[in-house]
Formats: structure tokens, C-alpha cells, sequence
């Protein structure tokens, strides 16, 4: 019975061709297990394969074409620059030159207004010139009392808020500018021409004369 067993296994191990195949194996470690190294991938008989290169298959452009395309897209952001910084200065000297009209017009309003202002005021004092004559003549001869130099006073206070000026005095010299001359004599007391009495007093507006002073003039003998 032992003899059957052993002979069925014999027969099952064995080659029905009579030759034992020998198994291969194929060590596809990267290191070594002796000297620790890292093995290169042997080479493939039929060459390699284009699954073994990641970048196989795609198209990059040469050198010289990235180049030219790089130039070309500078060359057009630098004119594209060229034509904003144009236009912004374009529009600063625009918005300049309405800025210095807008100051112009706001400073000839403000003369206008001062002008037209002082006209007013001048034509007011010329409409008052007949009655200030009479308050200064009353002044010289001390009738200037009671309610009647209350109103006088109020009236040249509030002429001098607005600007006008009462000038004219004896002993100063004469000035063609600022007095006109109703009488003239002559001096040896004096060395220049000088006011002597003053008739009618002068008002001025500012650097404007309303009317000048009305004097009586002294000239050094000759």
C-alpha cells in the first residue's frame, strides 16, 4: 500500500516530457541587499518606451519663438504705456488750465465786486458832498449843537465804517493831486507851497478822491 502512494506521487511530480523545468526569478529591488546601492533600471532591449517619459507628446515652442513672442508682447505694453502716460498728462494740463481759469474768474469776480462796491460808495458820498459841506461848515462856526450834531456825527461814523475819508488840514503842504487851489497868495514865511485854510474839505474812497480839498494855497516869494 505504500509502494501504491509513493508511486502516485512520483508520478504526479514528475515532466511528461521527461525534463524538469527550473523556475527564474527576477530581483526588482532598487537597492542592494549586500552593498546597499541604488541600481539603475536595466535598459529594455526594444528601447524606451514613451509611457516612461512624462513629457513625451507635448509641444513646446523653440527658444528663438518664445523670444520673439516676449519682445513682441513688451514692445506692445510699452507702446500701450506710452499712450496712457500721454493721456494722462493730456488731461492734468487740461484739468490745470480749468483750474487756473476757475481762479481768474473767481479773482476778477472779487475785484468786480470790490469795484462795483466802491462805486456805489462813491456815488453815495458825492449824492452827501452838499450836505457834508454844511455839517463841516456848521462844525467851523460852532453851530453844530444839540440833536442836529448827534445826526452829523452818525452819518460821518457811518461813512468811515464804509471807507470814506475826510482829509484837509492848514499848514500842510500842497499836493495838486489831492487839493485844488481857490486862492493863491504869496510868503516869505513859507518855503513850498502850503495850505493856508482849507474851504471845503476833501473825501477819498480808498485810493480813490471823491473830491479834492478846496483850499487857499501860499507860495514862497520868488
Amino acid at each position: 500500500m505504500n509502494d501504491r502512494h509513493s508511486g502516485a506521487e512520483g508520478s504526479g511530480s514528475s515532466d511528461p516530457s521527461g525534463s524538469e523545468e527550473t523556475p527564474r526569478f527576477t530581483d526588482k529591488r532598487r537597492i542592494d541587499p549586500e552593498t546597499g546601492a541604488v541600481r539603475e533600471p536595466a535598459p529594455s532591449a526594444s528601447g524606451p518606451s514613451p509611457d516612461d517619459d512624462p513629457l513625451a507628446g507635448l509641444d513646446f515652442p523653440t527658444p528663438d519663438a518664445g523670444t520673439a513672442d516676449t519682445s513682441a508682447a513688451l514692445a506692445s505694453a510699452e507702446a500701450l504705456a506710452a499712450e496712457r502716460l500721454d493721456e494722462l498728462q493730456r488731461r492734468n494740463a487740461a484739468y490745470y488750465n480749468l483750474e487756473q481759469q476757475y481762479s481768474n474768474y473767481v479773482k476778477r469776480t472779487k475785484a468786480d465786486a470790490s469795484a462795483a462796491r466802491e462805486r456805489g460808495v462813491g456815488d453815495v458820498v458825492e449824492a452827501l458832498i452838499g450836505v457834508l459841506d454844511d455839517i463841516d461848515m456848521a462844525r467851523q462856526h460852532g453851530d453844530l449843537v444839540g440833536p442836529f450834531a448827534s445826526i452829523a456825527e452818525k452819518l460821518e461814523q457811518a461813512l468811515g465804517r464804509l471807507g470814506v475819508e475826510r482829509y484837509g488840514a492848514a499848514g500842510e503842504v500842497f499836493d495838486p493831486t489831492i487839493h485844488e487851489a481857490l486862492m493863491h497868495l504869496h510868503s516869505a514865511e513859507v518855503s513850498e507851497p502850503t495850505v493856508q485854510t482849507v474851504l471845503q474839505s476833501g473825501y477819498r474812497l480808498g485810493e480813490r478822491i471823491v473830491r479834492a480839498a478846496r483850499v487857499a494855497v501860499i507860495d514862497p516869494d520868488a
